[in-house]
């Protein structure tokens, strides 16, 4: 599979996602717009101040993490490779107030020639970003030229681990080193609503240790890395609800991390 097909496939399942989630209960846009922050706690804190820093979400899909850090003071800018995502957001900034910020259409991978020769205090990646990439180390590359001298990224993401148990929570039924790109034909997508017109996508999984290995090798050095036992979605049977967005595995029950929060920087 060619980068121009995985592409073109990706957007265009991202393409119909972008009205099922808007409208969404899950997304709940109309709670976002009185105020409601889409951010975890945990991401606040670990990224500290950001009143007056440069940031830039990479897909950045609706914009509502985007508009979360602007809401704590940074100067937001979010790039998608979906226009129909790009344009919810920018319709989103402008019914909440948040009007400067900028959203800018772009695939990832060429998100430095789309921002010309701007650099960011912080590039932000949030939950479920990575396994639409087959590369990490040029998503990486990609970040480091992105960044300002002490500038960092902050990624919060699913964990590779999370993927490998089977429905039951307890048979392991997936290759935490599967090294092939995986198609997948779903109508729906992971939040309430109707059915997708445009099905297939592409992903890809990445261990925690190529993750890890390429922003070493881009140049950040990783100041912290914790994984945690709770996540945002029931992803098996096994796993019980605690929180509005928290799902982990009840007591008793052997733990595995399933997410993970870094921060790495450019010395």
């Amino acid at each position: 599979m060619t980068d121009e097909d995985w592409l073109r496939i990706n957007r265009e399942n991202w393409d119909d996602r972008v009205a099922v989630h808007a409208g969404s209960e899950f997304y709940d846009l109309p709670g976002f717009r009185a105020g409601r922050s889409t951010l975890r706690p945990f991401e606040p804190d670990e990224v500290g101040d950001v009143a007056g820093k440069s940031l830039l979400h990479l897909q950045c899909h609706l914009g509502q993490d985007t508009l979360s850090w602007a809401r704590l003071g940074a100067r937001v800018t979010g790039l998608d490779f979906s226009p129909a995502a790009v344009d919810t957001a920018r319709a989103l900034a402008a019914e909440t107030g948040l009007d400067t910020a900028r959203f800018v259409l772009s695939d990832v991978y060429d998100a430095r020639e789309a921002l010309g020769d701007e650099l960011f205090d912080v590039v932000y990646t949030g939950f479920g970003a990575l396994v639409w990439l087959p590369d990490v180390a040029r998503w990486a590359r990609v970040v480091a030229s992105l960044l300002a001298d002490g500038g960092f990224l902050y990624l919060a993401e699913f964990h590779p681990l999370s993927y490998v148990p089977g429905e039951d929570g307890r048979s392991l039924a997936h290759d935490y080193f599967q090294p092939d790109a995986e198609t997948w034909d779903d109508p729906h997508t992971y939040t309430d609503g109707p059915a997708l017109t445009r099905t297939r996508s592409v992903q890809w999984q990445h261990t925690l240790g190529a993750i890890v290995t390429a922003l070493a090798r881009a140049g950040l050095r990783l100041e912290f890395l914790h994984e945690r036992e709770q996540t945002l979605f029931q992803a098996n049977e096994a796993l019980v609800r605690v929180g509005p967005d928290d799902y982990r595995f009840p007591a008793g029950h052997p733990r595995l991390p399933m997410t993970f929060s870094l921060r790495a920087t450019k010395s």
